[in-house]
């Protein structure tokens, strides 16, 4: 806190200054003739959401578990559509029927070198009172596991991501027939069994250890807000990123009652191998036995045990059998129709299932949208009316891996293609810094929007916090450089693991996932911990955040629904787009050194001579060196980008001096409607054709974490040069089609008006 109040005192120094000129107005989302009109509107807006009010929201819907397929998830829903409706909105709930295992037996015992059963169970804790609804709380479990009855050695894998096997191949140990232990963290879960099963492992556990999210961090739950050691993240480990979110029996259709179904042996999203979900109470155990070569350094977690890799003396059995049942799953869609232009769609959404009672994910995040609901019901009272249609969606079975988003777009997608503008996205809310994500073009907006919202703990705006956290975060002089000089913060790319990915991923809408985060530690993730207690005891006690938050979105929503001109913006774009290709070619050449080096260091013997003989290491294998990849098509592509970025911003400025008439706009907004969908394309990536977009993608070995220009990048990480060189000339189409886009936007705008 004191070197932020520190930064603070010398932030007037910094704080690069935008233009405030009408074009600038109209970039923000504001009319041409009433703007002063509309920003009144907002203040309106942003006087209404009640921190009590969220409060009492969340204990309603956290007070019982509330999974898929659970009466509380049902009563919920209808809770959430009595509201909109008694506010005013024009609501209705869609049903879909989804595929969601549960498990009927669950077994895991250490077998050898000495007996231990895991107690596999997270028990009631004093004081917090929804913590022993043991009847109601689904067991922890990994959904979408295959059934599996294993027995076989154990093996400590760190994270289970591919170095992590490429670390092991050094020491001289295979998984081939084994069991793997992995620890959560570093990348989405379903990665761990994917990466053990390509590497010959026959079951998977994942466990959390103390040094991510227990003691090593704060105390342990109730005492802290940290993950206690018989605490255990439950969640999805369907291979989404390969295949497709959603029901895995209808993939690229609504699961609706007609739909036709895969067999689930078929459905190409399921686990190969069985994975258990386990705390470290139950894993330091088996950890303990292991035998083998010591674990790397930073392999070494938070338990007071020597960490070893095995296999060796401990061998454990994994027994695990599911129910594979169909369960309904209920979205509920409200709607604002738009006064002049009802045919376009601003959406927002938030998920309203959770593992278990969910307060912090996602009810803190459901919370702050229906404040926002209900304060858009108190305008609608006082004779506000939005331009565009506003829809809200509270989506049911995110947690299984966004179904209820994933049905609803699938199912409405040619409406959604031909009329949706934006959608905004919430998944949870805690403390601290706002959290800016999404598609580029929506930047400019993003960071106007965060301008005008009070922190409430340190009573600077969001923005002006969040540009001194950064800058106080910076790793060197250019990136302090870069915040002290650059207009815009820069937003983060997006991956997937919330309800936007069918929307930007597959449909190419342009999203936003915003929400606070930052001086929370949260270790309860997806446990019977997260709940009511812990989340008015160690997060956002006072709600003081999610009233910031449905401040937050709901001025973007009404930017987006009331503006003359959609404040899309592409000199932000171009400029990130540029960034992406420097990244590029630096991971390309960062491939050509360390293949260079390596074999050059295998030639010398380096390996040979500095490998203990006590602790042996084998050296890698020589390396193919990568051939130069032609980058021209990008360059080329990346610059004409930027050029017509700058024709738009010129022919706005001039369009508004001289004047745009309505019918000019018409035709702008509506290719601007179509700009995020010209960066998609019909066949998709390469080997996962439902993700269509070019230039943001889940990664195949990342899960939750963005690729950007997603089949270039995994090509080289890959090593396949000659795709890599064809993702190249497709991801430089994609961006052409946008060039011509953007162009014939600035042309429509240098036209004189009648």
């Amino acid at each position: 806190m004191r070197r932020i109040a520190v930064i603070a005192v010398l932030s007037v120094l910094f704080i690069p200054v935008i233009s405030t000129g009408a074009d600038e107005e109209l970039l923000q989302g504001f009319t041409r003739d009433h703007s002063a009109t509309e920003r009144q509107w907002e203040t309106k807006f942003r006087d209404i959401p009640s921190p009590d009010n969220q409060r009492e929201y969340m204990r309603r819907l956290s007070a019982r578990p509330h999974h898929v397929g659970s009466a509380y998830d049902k009563e919920n829903a209808e809770w959430i559509l009595s509201k909109f409706k008694e506010w005013g909105w024009d609501a209705h709930m869609e049903v879909f029927d989804v595929l969601f295992p549960t498990p009927k037996e669950r077994v895991l015992e250490m077998i050898e070198p000495t007996h231990f059963t895991a107690k596999l169970q997270e028990p009631p804790q004093p004081g917090d009172p929804t913590s022993n609804q043991q009847n109601e709380q689904l067991p922890t479990y990994n959904a979408y596991s295959t059934d599996g009855d294993v027995t076989a050695p154990l093996v400590f894998v760190n994270y289970g991501l591919p170095k992590d096997y490429e670390e092991l191949d050094r020491l001289g140990i295979s998984v081939k027939g084994a069991i793997v232990i992995a620890k959560y963290g570093s990348s989405w879960r379903g990665i761990k069994p994917k990466v053990a099963a390509e590497h010959g492992a026959i079951g998977c556990l994942i466990y959390s250890d103390p040094g991510d999210d227990g003691y090593s961090v704060d105390n342990t739950f109730p005492k802290g807000p940290m993950r206690p050691s018989d605490g255990v993240q439950r969640g999805s480990v369907m291979d989404f990123p390969s295949s497709s979110p959603g029901d895995p029996l209808t993939p690229g259709v609504g699961a609706t009652p007609n739909a036709k179904r895969l067999a689930i042996k078929d459905a190409p999203s399921m686990t190969k191998i069985p994975v258990l979900p386990i705390s470290y109470g139950d894993a330091q155990p088996m950890l303990a036995a292991l035998t083998g070569p010591m674990a790397p350094q930073d392999w070494r977690g938070g338990l007071a045990i020597a960490y070893h890799v095995g296999p060796g003396a401990a061998k454990v059995h994994l027994k695990i059998n599911f129910n594979w049942d169909i369960k309904p799953i209920y979205d509920v869609i409200a709607k604002i129709p738009g006064s002049d232009q009802p045919d376009q769609w601003v959406l927002r959404g938030n998920h309203h299932d959770a593992w278990v009672n969910g307060a912090a994910d996602p009810v803190s995040g459901q919370v702050t949208m229906l404040e926002e609901a209900r304060a858009f019901g108190e305008l609608l009272k006082q004779g506000w009316r939005p331009r565009r249609t506003i829809i809200y969606c509270a989506w049911d079975g995110e947690e299984p891996m966004l179904l209820g988003s994933t049905e609803w777009a699938e199912e409405h997608d040619k409406e959604l293609q031909q009329h949706a503008v934006v959608y905004i996205n919430s998944d949870g809310n805690e403390r601290g810094y706002l959290s800016m994500q999404g598609s580029h073009t929506l930047e400019r907006l993003a960071n106007g929007v965060a301008r005008d919202i009070q922190d409430p703990e340190t009573k600077l705006s969001v923005w002006q916090r969040n540009h001194l956290h950064r800058i106080a975060e910076a790793k060197n002089t250019e990136g302090r450089q870069e915040l002290r000089t650059r207009a815009d913060l820069r937003m983060e790319p997006l991956g997937s693991g919330s309800d936007y990915t069918a929307f930007l991923d597959h449909l190419g809408i342009a999203s936003l996932n915003l929400s606070f985060d930052g001086e929370d530690d949260e270790g309860v993730y997806h446990s019977i911990y997260d709940d009511f207690y812990w989340y008015t005891h160690f997060s956002d006690k006072d709600f003081v955040y999610g009233r910031a938050l449905s401040q937050t979105i709901g001025t973007a929503v009404m930017r987006v629904a009331q503006a003359d001109l959609l404040p899309f913006e592409f000199t932000d774009f171009s400029d990130t787009i540029h960034v992406y290709l420097k990244e590029l070619k630096k991971l390309a050449d960062d491939g050509k050194e360390e293949a260079t080096e390596r074999n050059k260091e295998i030639d010398e013997g380096v390996y040979t001579a500095t490998s203990d003989p006590r602790r042996p290491r084998i050296g890698p294998p020589r390396e193919e060196m990568p051939p130069y990849l032609d980058f021209a098509p990008l360059d080329n592509a990346a610059d004409a980008l930027s050029l017509s970025a700058t024709h738009y911003d010129a022919a706005l400025q001039k369009a508004w001096t001289s004047g745009i008439s309505d019918a000019a706009l018409q035709d702008v907004n509506h290719k601007l409607l179509d700009s995020e969908r010209r960066l998609t394309t019909d066949e998709g990536l390469p080997r996962r054709p439902w993700y269509r977009h070019m230039i943001y993608a889940p990664g195949v070995y990342a899960g939750y974490g963005a690729k950007t220009l997603p089949g270039v990048r995994e090509a080289i990480e890959q090593k396949h040069w000659a795709e890599a060189n064809a993702e190249i000339v497709r991801a430089a189409a994609v961006l052409g089609s946008e060039t011509e886009l953007i162009n014939s936007a600035a042309v429509r705008l240098e036209q004189p008006a009648p």
